[in-house]
This record gives C-alpha cells, structure tokens and sequence, in this order.
C-alpha cells in the first residue's frame, strides 16, 4: 500500500496530465512491456442515478472501453437502458467510442438471465455477473455437494451461454452458497463449462494478502471479473466520508501488491473494476461526477504504479 501522500498525488497528478507512458493509458497495446495490462472496465453504479449520457464519456478517462450497466437499487442506468431503447444506447456507445462489456444483475440471479444474456449479445457484450444459488454456511463435504447441485440446475442456461457467447461471472457474495474460498475452489473445479466464471471480489473474503494471491494462483483463468475493492471499514452503515473511501485501492491497508502479482502470473485476461459501494446505495462514490472519475484514476494510478 502507498502510505505517503505526497506519492499518491503525484501519481494521480501525473495520471491526469498524461504524463505516464502509453501502456498506462492503453491497456490494449502490443508493447511488450509491462507484460500484464489490465483491462478496466467502468462501473456504472459508482455514479449513483447519473444519467447514461454523462457517465460514458467518462469510461475513456479512466482507461477503459467498456462500460458495466448496473440496475437499482445500486445504479439506474440498466432501466436507463430500457428507456432509451437499444438503438439509442447503441448510437450513445459510438458517440464516445465505448462498447458494452457486462450487465450486473443480481436482482434476476442466475436461473433468470436467459433473455438477458440475449440483451447483452445483441449489444455486443460478453459478461453478466450475478450470485450463486443455494444453501449457505455450508463447509466441507456438504458445501461441495451444494455447489455441484447448483452447477446441475445452471447446465440449461449455460446452453443458451454458450450460444450467445456470453460469460455469467459468479461473485463470492457474503451470505451466499458462493462465499468462501472453498466454495470458489469447488466451482473452478467442477464448473464444465468456461462460460460459467468467476467475478472475483476481495471485498468479501479475509483480508489477508497470502491468502487473496494464493487463491488468485488457483482460479486461474476461471475469474471473469476481478473487484479491485478492498472492505476497508465496510459499506453497511453510514460512516465520514473518509473512512467509506477505505474501500478503495491504495486508500484502505489491504496491499494490492501480491494481489497483482498473483494476476500477472497467471497472465490475466478479464475485467478489472475499480470498485466500491457508497451507504446509502443509490447515489454516486463523491458529489460530482468529475470527482468519482479523478477517485478511480487515483486508485488506478496506485495499482499501475504496482
């Protein structure tokens, strides 16, 4: 973690002045170096209810293409999505020059994403992340048999995954059958098909490096998504400002280090999402949204500067 300030506003100064060299604001370049490039993807719901129409431009500015639709009560910009119709969405994602990545969609949960997954074919897009299904607090040999039953009852929807070509990530959620690291061991291990995936979320599992980077080691390539979020001092009461930005890369003592060197090695490939939840949920991470992009950029800059 980067304790002294002076060196975090540096970075972010120099983040913003384009001063870094090109990898950094291109995480798709051939260069050869660095050799991993992350592949950012933008949050919609870090901007509360803000309106699709001011939210896109700012997917560029934080280095990604891509942008990730969440719906009430986080975001509203997948009922925006309603509203509008596709055929505008699509003309706003040309204007700006960003594409569809995922749709978060907790409220359907996984055996409810069918005409979604069309959606997000249609629109170009590759990723749902949703929850798991199934018993909770479960250990051992009864865990694993839950997660096998639950990967049972997916086997239809990842048929129509596998048509449209796109990934359900499952997020190891706190009271979920998915939870634990054993429990994403368990769907790496028995998960038969690669459009079922993982989106990885530090948030919700032992803050301890050693354990994070080993667990990385062994999803692999099983993770879609990876949460750059860290629980800090939680998000599930009202708390200073300060104190709720804990959260955040760079700013709370989870150490992202053995977490991106983890990722390196096993020469990750998925989404990274900058990422947090405001108390109460609903409303942007700062007040203004020049604010919550310069707060993903300083988190952004602490990360590539690993």
């Amino acid at each position: 973690m980067i304790t002294n300030l002076g060196r975090r506003e540096f970075l972010n100064a120099a983040l913003l002045a384009g001063v870094f060299p090109g990898w950094l604001r291109c995480p798709f370049s051939q260069d050869s170096e660095p050799d991993l490039k992350f592949k950012y993807i933008l949050s919609s719901c870090m901007y509360g209810y803000t309106d699709l129409e001011e939210i896109l431009p700012e997917v560029k500015k934080i280095g990604a293409t891509a942008i990730d639709l969440w719906p009430k009560v986080h975001g509203s910009q997948r009922e925006q999505l309603d509203l509008i119709g596709e055929n505008k969405f699509c003309e706003l994602l040309k204007q700006h020059d960003v594409r569809l990545g995922c749709i978060t969609q907790y409220k359907l949960g996984p055996f409810g994403l069918r005409d979604e997954m069309r959606l997000v074919k249609r629109l170009g897009g590759t990723t749902i992340v949703t929850g798991g299904a199934g018993p909770k607090g479960l250990k051992g040999s009864e865990l694993k048999a839950a997660v096998n039953g639950f990967l049972e009852k997916m086997k239809p929807h990842l048929e129509i995954a596998e048509e449209t070509g796109v990934t359900i990530a499952i997020e190891n959620h706190a009271n979920s059958l998915i939870e634990s690291p054993d429990s994403l061991r368990y769907l790496a291990e028995l998960r038969t098909s690669e459009k079922l995936a993982i989106a990885f979320a530090p948030y919700h599992l032992p803050q301890k490096t050693d354990l994070l980077s080993s667990l990385i080691r062994e999803l692999g390539n099983s993770i879609e998504v990876f949460y750059a979020w860290q629980h800090g001092m939680g998000c599930m009461k009202a708390l200073p400002k300060k104190q709720e930005l804990l959260q955040m890369p760079g700013r709370g003592s989870l150490d992202f280090k053995p977490l991106v060197e983890a990722l390196a090695e096993v020469e990750y490939r998925g989404w990274v999402e900058i990422f947090m939840h405001p108390f109460p949920r609903g409303g942007p991470i700062l007040e203004t949204t020049t604010r919550v992009t310069d707060e993903i950029n300083r988190a952004r800059a602490y990360l590539e500067a690993l």
